[in-house]
């Protein structure tokens, strides 16, 4: 982070209303991709937040990618999110001010478990477990896709004017087109897909990041939800297929929900609590579109190091598995109707 505690901590005190905030500790996490998130361990004298508080600092990386949110717009849909009964980690502060750091930031709860997503598909579940773990998961997504944004914190939000799928592939169009090498498959996926849209799709706020790496496991409980950067109006169907998507199963093929379990336990928990149901259909047509946004997102990752000087080797690495991704994009468009 640029510049020292002192202007943080200044913040941190008047935010707080506190008397004062030390910096005890802070330590780059890391856990977020896309977005670059910092621990701080403070100590407030005074005001709600005395004592030791673990807290989490999350701002911009260097460079972004198309359709990441702002940072303001990530924070209105996590107060949304907590305000509404979903487990994702208390939204405390906001700051414009890109002075105290160098860029704008929100300042959330640190919240207990883990993310890394070889963690969590390694550990040791039983069968039971696993359902439990996906029935929280299945209910909490239900959770999500009843929120209901308004006023003026989300002035930013458009409901799209077209189908969900139609919105999705002009973005992915866009987003390959910007790209200064061509992706002849990505563009063939895209062209199978406006020939073979979902018949039914109710806009819906969807977290559309949903998956095993942006959930904080503590063992074999959900305890929070994170990086809502892509949250925006989808067909539900997205989010749903989004996590059971082979990429991020971590190569744990056999446990189609997010590499943790059954499609069965996650999906009759998330009919249950959603009152919805699973268009198999409509799934599968959101898997393939799941390879294709993750391979354009690894194509854009790499660009940031290649392209924009990012001096970090995580999105250099990541433009690598696109080929893999392309790959089950044409498997499974060849497997369509089967």
């Amino acid at each position: 982070m640029k510049n020292g505690n002192i202007e943080l901590e200044l913040f941190l005190t008047n935010a707080a209303g506190s008397k004062t905030a030390r910096i005890i500790d802070r330590y780059k996490l890391t856990s977020g991709a896309i977005q670059e998130n910092w621990a701080l361990d403070v100590e407030f004298s005074g005001g709600p937040l005395a004592g030791l508080q673990e807290l989490c600092l999350r701002m911009d990386a260097p460079t972004r990618i198309d359709n990441s949110r702002s940072r303001i717009e990530e924070f209105a849909f996590l107060k949304l999110a907590y305000e509404n009964g979903v487990r994702v980690p208390e939204p405390l502060f906001f700051c414009k001010d890109k002075k105290i750091i160098g860029r704008q930031f929100f300042i959330m709860r640190r919240i207990p478990g883990v993310a890394d997503a070889r963690r969590v598909t390694q550990f040791k579940r039983t069968i039971d477990q696993q359902d439990k773990l996906l029935f929280d998961l299945g209910t909490e997504l239900a959770a999500i896709h009843a929120l209901k944004p308004s006023g003026r914190d989300f002035k930013f939000l458009k409901k799209p004017r077209i189908a969900p799928a139609l919105h999705v592939i002009n973005q992915y169009h866009a987003a390959l087109d910007a790209l200064p090498q061509p992706a002849p498959i990505l563009e063939w996926g895209l062209r199978w897909a406006q020939l073979n849209l979902p018949r039914v799709q109710i806009p819906t706020i969807c977290h559309r990041d949903f998956r095993t790496g942006n959930l904080m496991i503590d063992g074999n409980n959900l305890v929070g939800i994170l990086d809502w950067e892509f949250a925006a109006w989808s067909d539900p169907m997205e989010d749903v297929a989004w996590f059971c998507a082979k990429c991020w199963r971590f190569g744990f093929d056999n446990r189609e929900a997010g590499g943790m379990g059954s499609r069965t336990a996650f999906y009759d928990a998330y009919e249950k609590a959603s009152n919805r149901n699973i268009d198999h259909k409509a799934i599968y047509f959101w898997e393939i579109m799941a390879h294709i946004r993750w391979a354009i997102i690894a194509r854009q990752q790499g660009e940031r190091f290649a392209t924009n000087g990012e001096k970090s080797l995580e999105p250099a690495m990541t433009a690598f598995i696109a080929p893999q991704l392309e790959w089950e994009v044409m498997r499974m468009t060849e497997d369509w109707g089967k």
